[in-house]
């Protein structure tokens, strides 16, 4: 399987697995709330993660985006759950958000070499 197709692959598997957590979010909005606001963002993310299937190299800030902010979150997490501030099922979010965030760096798309503009007079 070449690199390309993988990355389309994530790219439809997790932004799938983000918008469904439209369901659960809208389901926490009154014990929850800020719970339910960042369950809009994943949301959010998934419609886009989903429109760039079609070209990821086009979206690569996106990916980047959602690769580090995977990682971030993850950290984030990973912390409060050492620190008992969550509760330790917490910690397969965490290892899903980094596992999340490590496949889109690795399958990322090259950054394209930016032509150099010549005017001609």
């Amino acid at each position: 399987m070449n690199r390309n197709l993988a990355l389309k692959i994530v790219l439809g598997v997790v932004g799938l697995l983000f918008v469904a957590t439209a369901y659960p979010g809208v389901m926490q909005m009154r014990r929850d709330p800020a719970l339910a606001m960042m369950m809009s963002l994943y949301v959010t993310l998934g419609v886009f993660l989903l429109l760039a299937v079609r070209d990821p190299a086009a979206h690569r800030s996106l990916i980047a985006f959602t690769a580090w902010s995977s990682l971030a979150h993850a950290g984030v997490m990973g912390v409060q759950a050492w620190l008992r501030m969550i509760g330790r099922v917490e910690l397969i979010g965490v290892v899903l958000l980094a596992v999340i965030g490590a496949v889109l760096l690795a399958l990322a798309p090259a950054e394209q070499a930016v032509g150099r503009a010549t005017v001609r007079v």
